[in-house]
């Protein structure tokens, strides 16, 4: 999981107006001041090989998406909607990124 988040990290960091904080074994997104996604560093997101991106209000559509998609399990993180995406093989990668990018985008 290391090397997925490193990865997906190098990505993300070169999208608009991205910084990243470390935050109690996470690495912290950020698009300007708003938080978007938990990346693991020391310890897992729910699982030891899951992220985690904030979509505050998912509309129809996108929840009926997030829920037919068995990688992703809801979460509540400080009353915010939080989904946790578990990865399995390097074939998930370009499926978190997909997410993360929404997650980003939801940010702006």
């Amino acid at each position: 999981m290391k090397a997925w988040s490193a990865a997906l990290a190098a990505e993300v960091e070169t999208w608009p107006a991205v910084t990243t904080r470390p935050m109690f074994g996470f690495s912290a997104l950020y698009r300007r001041q708003r938080i978007f996604a938990l990346l693991p560093r020391t310890r897992g997101v729910g699982t030891p090989n899951s992220l985690a991106f904030k979509l505050s209000a998912p509309g129809p559509h996108m929840r009926a998406r997030l829920g037919k998609e068995p990688r992703i399990q809801p979460a509540v993180l400080q009353k915010r909607r939080w989904f946790t995406f578990e990865l399995s093989s390097d074939r998930d990668l370009r499926d978190a990124l997909d997410w993360l990018s929404r997650a980003h985008k939801a940010a702006g």
